[in-house]
């Protein structure tokens, strides 16, 4: 499967901006040239508090949705991302697969980001959120999710492995760059998965600097340049590790 990692800096609480940049960035791709597109956390805002800016539904959607439901459409390919939304009074972190013939699938971050105060802000979600694009199980988690690994393990089921790909879209600080790398390897390795973490460069408007670090990480830990659902399932055969893991449940 063939995946962009969109890194990109974000336009500060101006949402027709960053439509209009991301917009402009993938009109650079031809149909059929790539499967997935992935883009940051917040892409139409940067990672903000201020729920001012947050977007609500205009005949019943929102707009960077119906944005991404055009392009997804042009390119005939998903795209991914997440979005400061207002819905029913509450705000959230939620994060959209859009689908070529306009089906979407969002997920409401579950960990919000206390050290910033999003809890105040924003609801969290309550549901995994697992999709299937191309033959591939994938699962979708937002920034600050990466750091509980329990949220995001690896299981059998019927069999077979719960996903082959985890997506992670973030606004992840540079001052904490390591601890990102170190743990899109760690969720890699210990859910015998591929691993997709997009972050954003650039500074925000409370001056925090971001230095991407976006990466797509193999089964094994390791840096890769491509996606293979048939290398991880031999991988998966030869070290079964899946099948030795301990019996959990979400509370």
């Amino acid at each position: 499967m063939r995946v962009q990692l969109i890194e990109t800096h974000l336009i500060w609480e101006n949402v027709q901006a960053n439509r209009e940049h991301f917009t402009n960035l993938l009109s650079q791709y031809a149909s059929g040239e790539k499967d997935i597109f992935i883009l940051p956390e917040m892409f139409s805002t940067g990672f903000t508090m201020n729920t001012a800016v947050s977007e609500e539904r205009v005949n019943g959607e929102f707009p960077s949705v119906t944005m991404l439901k055009e392009v997804s459409a042009q390119l005939n390919a998903a795209i991914v991302g997440s979005l400061s939304v207002k819905e029913n009074n509450q705000a959230y972190n939620r994060m959209f697969f859009v689908r070529p013939n306009g089906e979407v699938s969002t997920y409401n971050k579950r960990h919000l980001f206390s050290f910033a105060g999003e809890q105040n802000h924003y609801t969290a979600g309550e549901e995994q959120c697992l999709v299937e694009w191309r033959g591939w199980n994938i699962l979708l988690n937002i920034c600050y999710d990466l750091r509980f690994p329990v949220w995001t393990r690896n299981e059998m089921i019927n069999g077979q492995p719960k996903f082959d790909l985890m997506i992670y879209v973030a606004n992840w600080p540079s001052v904490r760059a390591e601890v990102w790398k170190t743990l899109l390897r760690a969720r890699a390795i210990e859910n015998v998965s591929y691993v997709i973490g997009v972050n954003r460069i650039g500074e925000d408007g409370n001056g925090h600097t971001y230095c991407g670090d976006s990466a797509l990480i193999n089964f094994r830990g390791e840096l890769a340049d491509e996606l293979s659902l048939e290398e991880l399932q031999a991988f998966r055969a030869k070290f079964p590790a899946l099948e030795d893991a301990d019996s959990f449940a979400l509370g």
